[in-house]
């Protein structure tokens, strides 16, 4: 794909991901921004505006719209109309907990998409993790959303404590006419402190990638390209798609590789001063991250199914790029075994 990408080049990104805001109504203990509280030079209105027509002009198919919540902005909805108005498609990340009817008729539109989030299939397993009330909050707007036949996806961060839950997840999920995705937990953000209580084992991330060639129909975008098998190849994209066909704006208009990579070493430049379009042709930091060999992984019998896996999560694992995913199915089916021969 990288090759690939030198040789023919895309324009623009397909999708960005644009976290609008850092501000935030809960504390989720594995947030990958660690918002909670707007900061300084946030972008303003106009700023946004500016940034909604350099992406157009630039043809970008779609916005990926996260945070903090972006319903804290006074001005979301008005922005979100703007984009439609340019015949962009918006993929909007939200806890849900804010969205009332009102908010719910702005946003029956053929170019949203919403994606809740809930953490378990409980309100006691879900608000251990996004905080007291968040859960029925979030179903009363599911509510809403499901007799508007709005197009909804619940997106659950896989974590050891949910990994019995899935099942019940995703009936959950149906019972409310919206479709099943499952993230994966990275260590970034408020992440990094709660990676080693939350994650799962090895052990289960390899019943979980059973699970998922049981569930073709529960979507997880590509953040499990790691755990990828032959099954669910033809599902979507099983490599990481950073400075090929995405990045990142973060709520201070910094442009990244993606949302789990917003450290100094990646910033790429800011929008609207710069033109995404400039940046994304003749950033340096976008250019090597296009180059980026798992050098190590090439001999791997699976490299075509994840071709290395995550750059994000070995960063923040091992502090520099090029190296494996340490959540590899091939090193996870390795441990099992010996976990196996040692228990037998």
């Amino acid at each position: 794909m990288g090759n690939r990408y030198v040789e023919m080049g895309l324009s623009a990104p397909v999708n960005v991901t644009w976290e609008m805001t850092f501000a935030c109504n809960l504390n989720c203990v594995h947030c990958l921004s660690d918002s909670g509280k707007k900061r300084a030079g946030e972008l303003t209105t106009r700023e946004c505006v500016r940034v909604i027509d350099d992406l157009s002009s630039s043809r970008v198919f779609q916005l990926n719209i996260g945070g903090g919540e972006p319903f804290t902005r006074p001005d979301f909805l008005d922005l979100m109309e703007y984009a439609h108005q340019k015949e962009i498609v918006t993929c909007i990340s939200t806890n849900a907990t804010l969205i009332d009817e009102e908010a719910a008729r702005r946003l029956d539109h053929r170019l949203v998409y919403l994606q809740v989030s809930l953490d378990g299939a409980t309100a006691e397993s879900n608000d251990a993790i996004r905080g007291k009330g968040s859960y029925n909050k979030a179903l009363k707007a599911l509510e809403l959303l499901r007799k508007r036949n709005m197009a909804v996806s619940i997106n659950t961060v896989l974590t050891r404590f949910n990994f019995v839950e899935l099942d019940q997840l995703t009936r959950l999920a149906a019972s409310l006419g919206a479709k099943s995705r499952v993230s994966r937990l990275r260590p970034s953000g408020r992440g990094k402190d709660s990676w080693s209580r939350l994650n799962v084992s090895k052990e289960e991330m390899v019943e979980f990638s059973d699970w998922l060639n049981r569930n073709l129909d529960v979507s997880t975008g590509d953040s499990f390209f790691s755990v990828t098998t032959e099954e669910r190849r033809a599902l979507g994209l099983n490599m990481c798609g950073a400075c090929k066909l995405t990045c990142c704006v973060s709520p201070l208009g910094e442009v990244f590789p993606c949302a789990f990579l917003q450290e100094p070493e990646f910033r790429a430049g800011k929008v609207p001063d710069d033109s995404l379009g400039a940046l994304w042709d003749q950033s340096s930091v976008f250019q090597s991250f296009r180059l980026l060999e798992i050098k190590s992984c090439g001999s791997c019998p699976r490299f075509d199914l994840c071709h290395g896996g995550c750059p994000a999560v070995a960063y923040h694992t091992q502090r520099r790029l090029g190296t494996p995913d340490p959540g590899c199915l091939a090193s996870c089916v390795s441990v099992k075994s010996d976990w196996t021969n040692a228990d037998v």
